[in-house]
């Protein structure tokens, strides 16, 4: 049907112009693709991690997990589109805020490295906290052999803030230990918009990988 394919074709323009938008500029390839993602720390990780917490630290929040599969793309060095933005997170999945105890991120994590083998989802790319897991440890039985918080061992018993995206606050790819935790918001701004602004802010983003995430 002509007038429909015209109508479409009409309404897509605004779209492509959003897509095509630069919005930054990298300085490297930043990593995002799933082998690595799945598996270990990568650069699209801690870019997603870092831009969520910073976006929430002045709410005291101090802890960024996020699953590396919500993470569906890498981005080419140079500038940065928002039409690349949204293929790395195409979800629409929004920030999400909690309070939770020093145990149930060392739950969230252990559940995090439980399915490595299979290259699943669920693995945590993390900004606040380095941790240190063992893959020759049974999945759930202590793999997560340490996790630092501002420099010192987290505290099983305090109670710390933590950002996530609102499918994993609310249960998604295993993480069941956050459904009840305290204080939860599950409305914030999109994901993908807080990491373009983040990206924006940096006028030059510079990929890294830190040691955030060390396998024993």
């Amino acid at each position: 049907n002509a007038a429909v394919k015209s109508r479409i074709a009409e309404l897509a323009g605004p779209l492509e112009e959003i897509r095509t938008k630069v919005v930054a500029s990298s300085g490297g390839v930043i990593e995002g693709d799933r082998a690595v993602c799945r598996v270990q720390e990568c650069s699209m990780g801690n870019l997603v991690a870092d831009a969520m917490l910073a976006r929430v630290a002045d709410q005291g929040v101090t802890i960024a997990i996020a699953n590396s599969g919500g993470i569906r793309s890498s981005i080419d060095e140079g500038d940065v589109t928002m039409g690349e933005v949204l293929a790395v997170l195409p979800f629409q999945n929004t920030l999400s805020t909690f309070q939770i105890s020093g145990q149930g991120v060392i739950d969230a994590l252990e559940n995090g490295v439980s399915q490595v083998e299979e290259v699943k989802g669920r693995f945590p790319q993390v900004a606040g906290i380095t941790f240190t897991w063992d893959a020759s440890i049974a999945p759930n039985e202590g793999r997560i052999v340490e996790v630092m918080v501002g420099g010192a061992a987290i505290d099983p018993a305090a109670t710390y803030s933590v950002v996530t995206n609102n499918y994993v606050r609310n249960g998604g790819d295993g993480y069941k230990m956050f459904r009840s935790a305290a204080n939860a918001y599950d409305y914030g701004p999109d994901l993908a918009d807080v990491v373009a602004e983040y990206l924006a802010d940096a006028q030059g983003y510079q990929p890294y990988t830190d040691g955030r995430i060390a396998q024993k």
